[in-house]
């Protein structure tokens, strides 16, 4: 497959989907950046997307011969939602497709995993990219960082289980192989970082690094679905407090080779991530990223 088209990068201005276009751009490829509010991005075409309004669909898939797929947020049914763009798509011309999932959710499992199935079925050459937890999750605007910003508290079900936490730049740096590379994976692909950590030990090392006092507070399934549920709609709060129960019986407890195989270097170590974060200089975009030393993970 030539990797000299367009690539579309739905949620291009999300954690994965802007390291993404980025990575696309600086390699000279032709990115279409697609977002609720077409918002610029450097080195890409903007265009506006929303999953919700089929008008925004066809003008984003104009001259597109593959794209980035991350599915709307929240939603605990996004098949109903995607399948229907996935056949547009194809019909347009697109020819290949990498899907961002979750190592969390197996082909065919709830939410996305329904989308996973399809996939195959509809493009000759795909991807689904199944990371592990996100170690930006306790640097950004994340319910953790916030919690760790606010509390000194990491709140979760998880027990003692242990997590591969991988960062968002070797997810983008795997999607962009996927993406690009002469041969598609024509599989599922779990990521992780170098390491399974518990949330005890992630505490520890951010209150190792950044000199502020971080606990993990310990919480029951029950409990962490009623924290949930004043955020997020009842549905999805259980759906995430049910990831954090199978995390405790050791369901996220494994390490892959896969970033290494598909980019040629190891993935970042939770440590490594914090340290390039703590003295990382903000952009005008992403303010909230860097970590000042002693004081907060988040601006």
């Amino acid at each position: 497959m030539s990797t000299t088209g367009t690539t579309l990068v739905i949620g291009a201005t999300g954690v994965t989907g802007s390291r993404t276009a980025a990575r696309l751009a600086a390699s000279g490829h032709r990115v279409r950046a697609a977002g609720r509010r077409a918002t610029p991005v450097s080195g890409t075409e903007p265009v506006r997307f929303d999953w919700y309004d089929p008008a925004t669909h066809a003008a984003a898939l104009d001259g597109v011969d593959r794209v980035y797929l991350i599915p709307p947020v929240g939603d605990a049914d996004p098949a109903a939602t995607m399948l229907p763009f996935l056949q547009q798509a194809r019909g347009t011309g697109v020819r290949r497709a990498v899907l961002l999932s979750s190592s969390a959710v197996p082909e065919g499992g709830p939410a996305v995993g329904m989308v996973h199935r399809a996939l195959p079925d509809v493009f000759e050459h795909w991807a689904v990219l199944r990371p592990s937890w996100f170690m930006q999750n306790f640097t950004g605007a994340h319910a953790h960082a916030l919690s760790i910003r606010e509390e000194g508290a990491l709140w979760t079900a998880t027990g003692g289980g242990r997590i591969g936490f991988v960062d968002a730049e070797d997810i983008a740096a795997v999607a962009v192989h996927a993406l690009t590379d002469e041969q598609a994976p024509n599989s599922d692909l779990v990521l992780t970082g170098p390491e399974t950590l518990s949330y005890d030990d992630i505490a520890a090392v951010v209150t190792d690094v950044t000199g502020r006092s971080v606990e993990h507070r310990h919480l029951s399934h029950e409990q962490l679905c009623d924290r949930l549920s004043a955020l997020i709609p009842t549905e999805f709060a259980v759906l995430l407090a049910d990831m954090d129960r199978a995390i405790a019986e050791g369901s996220e407890d494994r390490t892959t080779d896969t970033v290494r195989r598909l980019t040629g270097r190891p993935p970042r170590a939770f440590r490594a991530f914090l340290d390039r974060e703590l003295h990382r200089e903000p952009t005008r975009r992403e303010p909230s990223a860097r970590i000042p030393r002693g004081e907060r993970l988040v601006s």
